[in-house]
């Protein structure tokens, strides 16, 4: 298999996710200093710098496209590129709400992500990357990454354990409503 135009397109992505980053320290920096976090919004649980992720991001993307690549091999299907477009929105959306105080609909989208865990496998690569990079803008990207993998770990539970439980659940109420009539 040729492996070239895979190796291109990780590099370019690896170098973009890592150039926006980037530019987003800088303009933190000469904007009055790089933003620290702190847990749960709470003064006493310590900080995390945003300069974590000049590290962080680079060596995500390269990790997660390898993913990618291995699953799917040397292109990207119209699947990946859209789990990856709809993790952007919904992490855009989400920072949005978190700036705007929204705190209500803020909830509500984060309690339909088990639900969208039983539909879509939340658990790959391309919707974890696509979710850092969104809100790495307004959480840096220590955050957005650790909330990103518990909700993988939670979308791979659902996925894997009671999606197929429902599912044959689903296939059995199916066959006896059929056998009824």
């Amino acid at each position: 298999m040729n492996d070239q135009p895979f190796k291109r397109h990780r590099l370019l992505l690896v170098a973009v996710a890592s150039l926006y980053i980037w530019a987003l320290l800088m303009f933190e920096h000469i904007n009055g200093g790089v933003v620290s976090h702190h847990l749960l919004q709470r003064g006493d649980l310590p900080a995390i710098s945003n300069w974590w992720g000049a590290l962080l991001v680079p060596l995500l993307s390269w990790v997660l496209t390898g993913f990618i690549y291995k699953r799917v091999g040397s292109f990207y299907p119209v699947g990946i590129v859209a789990g990856f477009g709809a993790s952007v929105v919904f992490g855009i959306v989400l920072s949005i709400l978190f700036q705007q105080q929204q705190h209500q609909l803020l909830s509500s989208m984060m309690m339909c992500l088990p639900v969208l865990g039983l539909l879509f496998a939340l658990y790959r690569a391309e919707y974890l990357l696509g979710f850092v990079l969104a809100m790495s803008y307004c959480f840096g990207a220590v955050l957005p990454t650790i909330i990103g993998l518990l909700i993988v770990l939670m979308s791979f539970v659902l996925h894997k354990s009671l999606r197929p439980l429902l599912w044959y659940l689903w296939c059995w109420l199916s066959k006896r409503s059929g056998t009824l009539q």
